[in-house]
């Protein structure tokens, strides 16, 4: 068989990350106001927990715990008795604390669900996990796009803003999959009153690609643990729409078949979604969970959700509702 007919025979495997703010009046761990001005200042909306300094200790917002809930409860997940929280160690400019505080082995959602329709069929996507997490500050690259900006600039307004990371199974065989799911999830987070659609910045996706042979596949089409582990996958970072994700997956995945059409391998990296050229950009190699260090935040002791989950009601969801 020749290299290209090998290659047009491999399967899409696509998991995605959504990064979702949560519709809050504060940040996560702290009281600055999360509503942004029209005439905001960079570096205004801070204090010394957002900013990390020395001997500032977290509060938990109860808003952003009761909004995690009903998520979870509209993804039909598993909400746990207890949830802790983690300290993700990784450097970046936006990042002022050089770490930061999310959720790793008790997430506040688990074995979830979202059931989206394309081109008339109806489709299962699994949601391995929704945890809460704080939002790192924006980067603005000055004079051009990330590969051409002259100098670079962090604005610690938005650090700090509650987030929801929803990562789902690798379930997607396409990019028009990919957006489906975008819409509807957002669909379902405004019907909950937990997400405004409109502020800038508040859906962020980054997508896992992979390439496998698509007689490795199992009968449903599920991807076998072994064959996903062997597989090297870009990330691609730094998607901010449905189009977007559908566009940037489409370029991901031509980029892919063509590297393995000339014989070569894909490398394990992470990617950045260059939107006005339409291309994927290497960024670095990829991390691997080892390379973050995650342990236990000290500062704040374990939550107790299990009686949250009967508590907290959620609406009619848009599902139910068409029906």
């Amino acid at each position: 068989m020749s290299t290209r007919a090998a290659t047009e025979e491999r399967a899409v495997v696509i998991g995605l990350e959504v990064h979702v703010q949560l519709e809050t009046d504060t940040k996560v761990f702290c009281g600055c106001s999360t509503e942004p001005a029209d005439d905001e200042e960079p570096n205004t909306r801070t204090c010394p927990t957002c900013l990390g300094l020395p001997g500032a200790l977290p509060v938990l917002n109860e808003a952003a715990v009761e909004s995690a809930v009903k998520i979870g409860k509209a993804l039909d997940a598993d909400i746990p008795e207890t949830t802790t929280f983690h300290r993700k160690n990784y450097y970046y400019p936006d990042l002022p604390k050089n770490f930061q505080l999310t959720q790793y082995d008790a997430p506040i959602c688990a074995d979830g669900e979202l059931e989206v329709s394309v081109d008339g069929e109806r489709r299962t996507i699994g949601i391995t996990r929704a945890h809460l997490e704080e939002d790192p500050g924006s980067i603005q690259h000055a004079g051009g796009s990330i590969e051409s900006a002259t100098h670079t600039l962090v604005n610690y307004n938005r650090a700090g803003t509650p987030l929801m990371e929803v990562v789902t199974e690798p379930d997607f065989r396409s990019p028009a999959e990919t957006r489906a799911f975008l819409a509807k999830l957002e669909e379902v987070l405004e019907y909950l009153g937990v997400f405004d659609a409109t502020r800038d910045g508040s859906l962020r996706v980054d997508a896992n690609v992979s390439l496998v042979d698509a007689d490795e596949l199992e009968e449903d089409g599920a991807v076998p643990e072994e064959v996903l582990a062997d597989a090297n996958r870009a990330e691609v970072k730094n998607i901010s729409s449905h189009k977007g994700a559908e566009r940037a997956l489409a370029y991901e995945i031509t980029r892919q078949r063509n590297v393995l059409r000339r014989g070569r391998e894909i490398e394990q990296e992470t990617r950045h979604w260059d939107e006005a050229r339409g291309v994927t950009v290497s960024m670095r190699s990829k991390e691997a969970e080892k390379d973050y260090r995650y342990f236990r935040e000290a500062d704040l002791p374990a939550l107790e959700v299990a009686d949250w989950k009967e508590s907290i009601p959620i609406p009619e969801l848009p599902d139910a509702r068409r029906e």
